[in-house]
């Protein structure tokens, strides 16, 4: 199904997608992949007049996302919703001794795609939570992080969604270059990485517009 003019294209999720956009201006969509692919589609596709709006919200994990999806979601009315989450279920079981059992994961994360369905009439883009082994702890993330990844898959073939699979794509880029060199910290994408992401989420979607 085409994007119809003046759609809204919601991008949702935590500090990847977040990436220092301002709260009080929601043209501002921040310095990452949500900025490029707006930036994209808007000079390829002029007479859309394609609205975008950032909700991607820092150190967030999938109950916050539920906890505010009729405000930062349902009552944007989108035409189209971008979720990238897990990273932070994932992350706060080494930092702080607060994990996100795979349970639960899949069960919030179930109530938002159901909430979308019934209330929205919006396509929906999963996209795949990674994880880089830069620095060398991350690789001991892979253990939690993977199961999660596992769901997020399940979910999009249940729900019938687009499908971006950021894990694997970064993996295939660790062998051209070095993990940093995409991500420095294993989690937050530097701006190569970010064009990488915006790319591959074209790329998926790009019959749609």
């Amino acid at each position: 199904m085409k994007i119809r003019e003046n759609a809204v294209i919601l991008f949702q999720g935590d500090s990847i997608t977040d990436c220092g956009r301002s709260r009080e201006n929601d043209k501002d969509l921040g310095t990452g992949y949500a900025n490029f692919i707006s930036a994209y589609l808007n000079a390829t596709y002029p007479e859309k007049r394609l609205n975008f709006i950032n909700r991607g919200i820092s150190g967030n994990r999938v109950v916050d996302l539920l906890n505010r999806w009729d405000d930062d979601c349902i009552d944007l009315k989108p035409d189209l919703v971008s979720i990238l989450i897990g990273i932070n279920d994932c992350w706060r079981r080494y930092d702080s001794n607060d994990p996100t059992s795979v349970e639960d994961f899949e069960k919030n994360y179930r109530k938002i795609l159901t909430q979308i369905k019934e209330n929205l009439d919006a396509q929906i883009v999963l996209c795949e939570p990674f994880v880089l082994p830069v620095p060398e702890d991350r690789k001991q993330w892979r253990e939690d992080l993977d199961p999660k990844i596992q769901v997020v898959r399940n979910l999009s073939l249940e729900f019938n969604t687009f499908y971006v699979p950021f894990d694997g794509i970064f993996a295939s880029a660790c062998t051209r270059r070095e993990p940093a060199f995409w991500a420095e910290d294993g989690v937050h994408p530097t701006q190569a990485g970010h064009v990488l992401m915006a790319k591959a989420w074209l790329k998926v979607l790009e019959n749609i517009w």
